[in-house]
């Protein structure tokens, strides 16, 4: 198939493009850089250079590639995890989920792409007894950072389901761990640790859904090839609680 990737370049973007290629599809790869472009020439991707934020670019590359699958994987995340570089980024990440990734799906469904997999989030479940499943409401009275960003997410999820015409997928991922992600142990990592930036509050039971990114990248290229629309949880099925991965790590 011609599958068209917009966030190419991230954490799960760059395992997920090797997995299509590896599948033996044709991938374009949405970019606003040159220096990108040709990288990802390089490994055999069509590159397609527009800013997501220009609905015009943004038809104009979607009607040339003519795909028949879109998956959205679009976030601006700071490179490293400290309070102070997650509030930084917050807003823009947000504007590009919101903005951007609605011109995407605007010009999707404009071109009659036929399946639509966007990036989505399984830890703002409501917390409670046993695992989450996909009917578990989101946390929508959480504390007021998590309260937003819950209603971001679903006003995404929500977007996309909703959306006719085009087969919609929500990957609820849980948290990303592996090369190229925050959770990839390094020196930095480390003193993060160390300094508590990463504490343990109260007896440390809570429950983290883990996920490799080359295993998210293996279930996006499963969802693309034969799901089917709704909302699906994709993470480690033996989620591991907080006192017991955080000292190993």
């Amino acid at each position: 198939m011609k599958i068209l990737v917009a966030g190419a370049t991230g954490a799960i973007g760059r395992p997920l493009v090797a997995e299509l290629l590896a599948g033996g599809h044709h991938v374009v790869a949405l970019t606003r850089s040159a220096e990108r472009a040709q990288a990802l020439s390089a490994q055999g991707v069509e590159p397609a250079i527009a800013d997501v934020f220009d609905a015009a670019a943004v038809q104009a590359v979607v009607d040339r590639a003519r795909p028949e699958v879109v998956i959205e994987q679009l976030t601006a995340l700071p490179g490293t995890y400290t309070r102070e570089s997650m509030s930084a980024a917050a807003e823009f990440n947000r504007r590009i989920r919101r903005e951007g990734g609605a011109n995407v799906l605007a010009a999707a469904r404009a071109a009659g792409v036929r399946r639509y997999l966007r990036q989505s989030i399984a830890f703002w479940a409501t917390p409670g007894p046993g695992l989450a499943d996909e009917e578990t409401p989101l946390a929508f009275d959480a504390s007021p950072a998590v309260a937003a960003d819950v209603r971001v997410v679903a006003e995404l999820e929500r977007r996309l389901l909703d959306s006719p015409g085009v087969e919609g997928i929500v990957l609820r991922y849980g948290f990303f761990y592996g090369p190229g992600t925050w959770f990839h142990y390094d020196g930095d990592v480390a003193r993060q640790v160390r300094q508590r930036q990463f504490p343990i509050v109260g007896k440390g039971n809570g429950a983290w859904s883990w996920l490799h990114v080359e295993d998210a990248a293996l279930a996006t290229l499963a969802a693309a090839e034969r799901g089917h629309p709704g909302i699906y949880l994709i993470a480690d099925d033996q989620p591991r609680p907080v006192h017991e991965w955080l000292p190993a790590f």
